[in-house]
């Protein structure tokens, strides 16, 4: 039986543990705004560690006028949920995954190519620049914005509870959660598996009943989420990289003075520059770590995946969806993508 229970501990040596329930008020007054920011992830993950560490250095910068409350682990619904939330304004500010966005705003994905990054440098490199710029004015014609730089979700991993992925053959057939993320269900469909977008506060359930064998994420939510309890092989595919964009609704966001504003974003951009560090050495570290709680390891040859892809319709579907001026901002990184 799964412990929901929220461990105190966070996965940070030395981080200070995130109170589920938020922070409280300064001397019991009423702050001028009072602002929830909702997550999906369990709250050791290195996203609310340093998403909390910001809400309190807001609270101090500010004199208390502005509390932010967080609410980890989908308490107040699953990601779906609360992306509409964002929109209309009944929840401030979320966290959510590149992928998922991507739902509502498509060149939100763009970063989520198959095989698009090599490396992290690749990756700021397109999201502090080119890209990110783009896709942040995206979001921006939307009843949402970003209110900081991107966080780091990692490089996704397949993981299962039944056959090991070795090859892009070993997928055929393989039934596998992906996130609603138009994305990752077109990338493992190309490869001929059994793609079953779930939300993200179903995956244990569906793992443990075997709705699906497997599942795709980075290290640190293996990890947070447990699902080492349920599945017994980790392959090394890193097929996609997932960011986390802070998403503020437009109408509550321009409600705050300028001043608490950017003092939002700057708290805020540098919990992420935190939390970007926290995941790299996570990503190293876990491998050992949930070895010793039962996972085996399967180092795969990417290149080998990537080719794969290409002899499919991936890229040539997906650069006709976005376009040749969008599709010209990732390739700036990537290198030619067929």
């Amino acid at each position: 039986m799964r412990d929901t229970r929220f461990s105190r501990r966070s996965l940070l040596a030395g981080a200070a543990a995130i109170p589920v329930f938020g922070i409280l008020t300064r001397r019991g007054q009423a702050a001028e705004f009072s602002y929830k920011l909702a997550t999906g992830q369990d709250p050791t993950h290195p996203v609310n560690v340093r998403a909390q560490e910001a809400l309190d250095r807001i609270r101090e910068a500010t004199g208390g006028r502005l509390e932010i409350k967080l609410f980890p682990a989908n308490q107040l619904g699953s990601d779906t949920d609360l992306l509409a939330q964002v929109r209309n304004g009944s929840v401030e500010f979320f966290n959510l995954a590149t992928s998922i966005l991507a739902t509502f705003v498509p060149a939100a994905s763009l970063p989520n190519t198959g095989f698009a990054f090599k490396d992290y440098d690749a990756v700021w490199s397109a999201m502090d620049g080119g890209l990110g710029t783009y896709v942040r004015a995206e979001i921006a014609k939307t009843p949402i914005l970003t209110v900081s730089k991107v966080w780091d979700n990692g490089f996704r991993q397949i993981t299962s509870s039944t056959r090991e992925i070795r090859t892009p053959e070993d997928l055929k057939g393989f039934k596998i959660r992906v996130p609603p993320a138009p994305m990752l269900t077109s990338l493992f469909k190309a490869l001929d598996a059994g793609a079953a977008p779930i939300n993200f506060n179903e995956l244990y359930s569906s793992l443990q009943t075997k709705v699906v064998e497997g599942q795709e994420n980075p290290l640190a939510i293996t990890a947070t989420a447990r699902l080492y309890e349920v599945q017994k092989s980790c392959s090394l595919t890193g097929h996609v990289w997932d960011g986390y964009w802070i998403l503020g609704n437009k109408k509550a966001w321009q409600r705050l003075p300028e001043d608490l504003r950017q003092t939002v974003s700057r708290e805020l951009d540098r919990s992420g520059t935190d939390q970007r560090a926290d995941v790299a050495k996570l990503s190293l570290s876990l491998r050992e770590s949930l070895a010793a709680k039962g996972i085996t390891f399967v180092d795969v040859d990417r290149a080998r995946f990537r080719e794969a892809l290409g002899r499919t319709s991936f890229y040539r579907d997906w650069k006709a969806k976005y376009g040749d001026a969008a599709w010209a901002h990732l390739e700036d990184v990537s290198g030619k993508l067929t």
